[in-house]
């Protein structure tokens, strides 16, 4: 049976799928790219952070790096030498941005993920309905022919939501754990720039940065 086979037997629930795993792959192609253009800082590059900063040398340590890292890094050493002394809420502010900008696409995966196993179910139901409704007006005499089209939508679109569905959760679930590697980079980077700089007595942590995500998208 090929595709076409399916998008044919299984009804429109089926080309609604056959949507949702285009947009998915679109999604997902879109943020590999994304995550691939943003290169990880060196292992070494903590100890080079140090370096720069006991030697004054930050800005010639950054160039030509590009990243989450690095933007939250310039932001507070930029805010250090507009002699902002809240560097901490800097570094929130410019985390979540950077949280916000890798996440983007997150919440449409997760949706189209969740409901593809639904809209799957409803194409099964609404499948076995025109079956009965085969068998109702055939006055109780079944026909094996008559009642294979229901019979297909409800059974193929089971499947079809199923194998839609499996895949973009997976993708996402990845994407999510780049974003956290990233993301703990970003902590662990402002983290150095916090103790190296002088700033009001506070701390950053992890949670700030998804509190003040969630607080800027209305959440």
């Amino acid at each position: 049976m090929n595709i076409l086979e399916v998008l044919d037997k299984g009804g429109p629930v089926v080309w609604i799928l056959f949507t949702y795993s285009v947009v998915a792959l679109a999604i997902a192609l879109e943020r590999y790219l994304h995550f691939m253009r943003m290169r990880r800082l060196s292992s070494q590059f903590s100890f080079q952070l140090h370096e720069a900063i006991d030697k004054n040398e930050l800005p010639a340590l950054l160039v030509g790096l590009h990243g989450p890292e690095v933007a939250v890094i310039s932001g507070i050493y930029q805010a250090y030498k507009d002699n902002v002394k809240d560097l901490v809420r800097v570094a929130t502010r410019i985390g979540s941005q950077e949280l916000q900008r890798m996440e983007r696409g997150f919440r449409t995966l997760g949706l189209l993920g969740d409901t593809a196993p639904l809209l799957g179910l409803f194409g099964t139901i609404t499948g076995m309905i025109k079956a009965f409704m085969v068998i109702e007006q055939a006055g109780g005499k079944v026909d094996a022919q008559a009642l294979a089209g229901g019979i297909w939508e409800a059974m193929v679109t089971t499947g079809v939501g199923l194998a839609v569905a499996i895949p973009i959760l997976f993708i996402l679930h990845w994407l999510e754990n780049l974003a956290a590697r990233r993301t703990h980079a970003m902590h662990q980077y402002a983290s150095i720039m916090i103790e190296k700089l002088p700033h009001q007595d506070d701390c950053i942590r992890m949670e700030d940065v998804r509190h003040h995500k969630e607080t800027a998208s209305g959440i």
